[in-house]
Formats: structure tokens, sequence, C-alpha cells
């Protein structure tokens, strides 16, 4: 198999940014991260995020809140990356549109459909306005994140009539798939059109078991609001409660002890771990492998147990609280980890070996799925899928928080964008979150694992970020009275990545899309919220 390479510059490196340049009023929020916040006009969100592209920026997230509340409209948010940081741009609506931004950054099209179904307000222009997260789970007339909306409204399910584009010709036929899968994860419905066994066209229709976190957020305590953020999409539990935990610092001024900081960052790459290892797994099952399977399915029930037992929770929930954390490990526990450490290192070195002289699976990992870095590039690919298709952008390298300013993270690429890419990466970054796990070991510091935190003031915004296993996970926060959560968009990078599993499968066979699919392994949970 094809090495990765260690890379820190961007495919289109991001060019030296002056803040003034986007002549808007801005403000640097409190953080463990540098974001700026500036308020626009229509013609100044547009302006902003063309400059932004131009410049080798991506858009992170877009979401929308009702401010009737405050007596003001509906608003819509866009963070954006800058060589500085992270650009939050707030633009007030006076009506029910906004500008579309999808021709300037192509994954912006289905976060402004669910702005559409649970504000209310459309990207005028947009070219495509199709529903997106309602089904027929409510009216088209009914708005869940508007203030004034029950969140316990019950509706009667209606006929779901979804418009899938359409694909004619001689031969031309349709496979459904889903929502109902064999195996057990969410519903996802992907519409396949083909010619032969050949994949013509693949559109994805999800949002299928809406839960209204978004909704169950609004008036939660702080404190409560922990437990829900760790719980948006369970994968990534440690990176969704670390980014809450740093936005709810920013409001609040609490400074964990640098204890729990380190402790975080163990936790972070323990989730990272356990994940490469169950889809390096089915990754080698997918292609009939099914030795592989069990090899890392050992290994990672292993790691499973030990979180368990150091953490309390087999997927570490609930251990990253705002303040610091809510467990400890004592030198029993660090001497477990180290010998852990070890034994999967040696394993994983050695199933890489196995992987890569097997014929069978580089037949199938090899120009599969393929995403070129030309389109990684132009339509938002990010995270671990980002980085083999050249895309290298890393949090804990190009804006790393603390302890990882300390840990001189080594990124890891690759060029090619296909399963065989994937899967290196993520042997490689195994690798390198073992040499990180065994750096923060030795370098723990002692002292406190948590910190008071002071009540929040009313009417404050803040952000956190956090380069998850997936990817950048974002919390956006505004507080209400009482140190309650007035707002709160919880934002998972398979946003970004779903639309381009739809381009990685093209000239594929159909047999190959789970492959292709589990390579990306996006979150069903993640964007239906």
């Amino acid at each position: 198999m094809r090495e990765g390479v260690w890379l820190r510059i961007f495919l289109r490196p991001l060019v030296a940014m002056k803040l003034e340049d986007f002549q808007i009023e801005l403000k640097q929020m409190p953080g463990a991260m540098p974001v700026w916040h500036g308020c626009v006009d229509a013609q100044q969100w547009c302006t902003a995020c063309r400059q932004v592209r131009d410049k080798g920026g991506r858009l992170v997230a877009l979401w929308g809140a009702d401010n009737s509340d405050r007596g003001e409209g509906n608003a819509v948010y866009a963070a954006l990356t800058v060589s500085p940081g992270l650009l939050v741009i707030t633009l007030p609506l006076s009506g029910e549109s906004f500008p579309d931004i999808s021709g300037i950054f192509p994954a912006a099209g289905r976060m402004q459909r669910a702005i559409c179904d649970l504000f209310g307000v459309r990207a005028e222009g947009a070219p495509d306005q199709r529903k997106w997260l309602r089904h027929a789970a409510w009216p088209g007339n009914v708005f869940p994140l508007r203030k004034a909306f029950d969140g316990g409204t019950v509706f009667a399910n209606g006929a779901d009539d979804y418009p899938f584009v359409q694909v004619g010709g001689e031969g031309v036929h349709e496979i459904p798939v889903g929502p109902v899968h064999a195996g057990t994860i969410e519903p996802g419905h992907f519409r396949f059109s083909i010619v032969g066994e050949g994949v013509l066209r693949l559109e994805e229709r999800l949002g299928y078991k809406h839960k209204g976190i978004e909704k169950r957020f609004e008036s939660m305590t702080l404190a409560a609001g922990a437990k829900l953020a760790g719980r948006v999409s369970g994968d990534s539990t440690v990176a969704f409660a670390w980014a809450y935990a740093m936005a709810v610092e920013s409001v609040t001024g609490a400074v964990p002890p640098p204890r729990a900081l380190w402790l975080r960052a163990l936790l972070l790459e323990r989730e990272r771990i356990g994940q490469h290892l169950w889809d390096l797994g089915f990754l080698g099952n997918d292609a009939g492998f099914a030795f592989g399977l069990t090899q890392f399915s050992c290994l990672r029930e292993d790691m499973l147990r030990a979180n368990a037992a150091l953490f309390g929770h087999r997927y570490l929930m609930d251990t990253i609280v705002p303040g610091g954390v809510a467990r400890d490990i004592d030198a029993e526990g660090s001497a477990r980890l180290r010998a852990e450490i070890d034994t999967v290192g040696r394993i994983v070195t050695r199933l890489k070996e196995i992987y890569d002289e097997h014929a069978g699976l580089q037949d199938r990992f090899m120009d599969c799925g393929r995403v070129k870095p030309e389109l990684a590039a132009r339509l938002g690919l990010t995270g671990m899928a980002g980085r083999a298709s050249a895309v290298a952008c890393d949090l804990r390298v190009q804006f790393p928080p603390a302890p990882y300013d300390e840990l001189d993270v080594r990124m890891v690429t690759h060029h090619d964008g296909d399963v065989a890419a994937r899967v290196t990466v993520r042997f490689e970054e195994i690798a390198e979150s073992l040499r990180l796990l065994d750096l923060i070991l030795a370098k723990l510091p002692g002292g406190e694992i948590a910190a008071p935190v002071p009540h929040a003031p009313a009417n404050s915004f803040a952000i956190g970020c956090v380069e998850g296993w997936r990817g950048e996970v974002m919390i956006a926060l505004e507080t209400g009275a009482d140190n309650r959560i007035r707002r709160l968009h919880p934002h998972d990078p398979s946003w970004q990545n779903w639309p381009l599993l739809e381009r990685a499968v093209l000239g594929n066979i159909v047999p190959d899309f789970p492959l292709i699919n589990k390579s990306f392994n996006l979150s069903y949970s993640g964007q239906d919220l």
C-alpha cells in the first residue's frame, strides 16, 4: 500500500489575510481558539464569503437563529476559516430570505435547506430549494426552531413526496437502498441510478430520525447541556463534549487546570484510535477479508473495556465537563495505558503489513471511490477524508489548543483520494495518536482535574471547535438568563463530506458502495438534529 506523507501545508494555502480587508467591524471572542465575530449586511455576507474562498479558506458551518425573544428577527451565521483563525459573521434578517452562498461554497447547499426547514427562511436564488430534514415529520408551514414552537408537539405523519432527481436513458434503472439497513446503523436512503452495475448517479436522503436536539438545548442549564452535547453523535462524544466545554469556558471565564487539558487530549486520541480500529476492521470485511474485522475488533474491544475501567464509560461519555474532566487516572491506570500503547502499536504494525501485502484487499482498495484533490478542495472535503485527498487541515496543527501546542502533532496526508488512501491515513493516524498518548502520559502534570465554572452572563456568544477523528467539530453557544442556553448549534463535519460521497461512487460498481461508504464513515446522527 502507498505510504502517507507528512505535510504541514494546505493544498490551497491560506493566503495571509488581514482582518481589516473584510471591511467589517470585528471583535475577537474569548476562548482557546482565535475567533473573530462581526455583523454584516447582505452584500457584506456574500463579499466576505468570496474573499475567504479566494484566499483558500473554507466554510466550517452555516446555521440560523430566531431572535424574536429579543425583539429581533431571524439571523443566519457562517463560520469561515481565515489565516488568523475562525471568522464568524452574522446576518440579521428583516424578511424571510438571505443570499445564497452555495455558488461560493457548495457545502452550504444542504445547510441552507436545513435552515429553511427549521426556521422558514430561504436562501434566495439557491438552485436546490428542496426540503432536507422535514420529511413528513411536520407540516411545511411549521418551523421547529422558532421560539414559539412547542417541542412537545406531535404531528400526524403524512405522505413524503421527496423529489429525487431522475436519470433517464436506455438501460438506466434505479436501485433504492435504505433507509432501513441490514446492519445496526442509523437510517439513510441511497438512490442509485445505474447502467448494469456502473453507478451514474447517487443521491442521498438523510434526516429520518430528527431528534430535536437543537430545540432540546434551549433553556437547558449550561451544566445539563454538557450531557446532551456528548450525545450528538455517539462515535464523537469526546470531540463534541470538549467543543461544548470550550464554548462554556469562553463565556464564563472558567480556566480548566492543566492536568484536565492533558487528560482531554488523552481522551480525544483514544477516541480517534478506537474509531480507526473499528473502521479498518470493517473495511477489510467489506473487501471479503473477515480476518481483519476479527483482529481489529479484538483490539477495539480491549480499548473499550479499558475506557470503562479507567474512565467509567466504554465510549467515554460524560468524562469531559465544563471546567475540566470528571475522571482522573492514577499510576496503575497510567501503567495499563502504557502497556496498551505497546500492544496496539505492535499488532497494528503487523496488521498494516498484512493489509499491504494482501493482493485481494489492494485490488479492492486502490482506485476505488476516488476524490481527486482539486474536487476535494473545491467542494470542501474536510477531516480525515480530506487529508486523504491532499486537503491538509487539522486544528491540532493549525490552531492547536492546549496541550497540543506542546505536542508537535504530525499531520499525515495522501494525494490519491481513494479507499486505499483513506485506509493509509487511518493506519498512520493510529501510529501518530499512539505516539501522542505516550507523550501525554510522560508529561501529564499533577494537580486538580476541574475548576469552578462561574455563571455565564446573558446574551453571550462563544464558539468551541475541536479536531475530532472525523474532522472539525464545532459548537456555537448563545446564553440566556439564569445560566441557561438560549441557542446552541452543534456542527459535525459530515455536513461537508456527505455530498463528496455521492461524487466518490461515480464510475464505480454498486458492490463497491459499502466499501466506499465505510472508508468515509460519516455520521447520520450528526446532521439529523
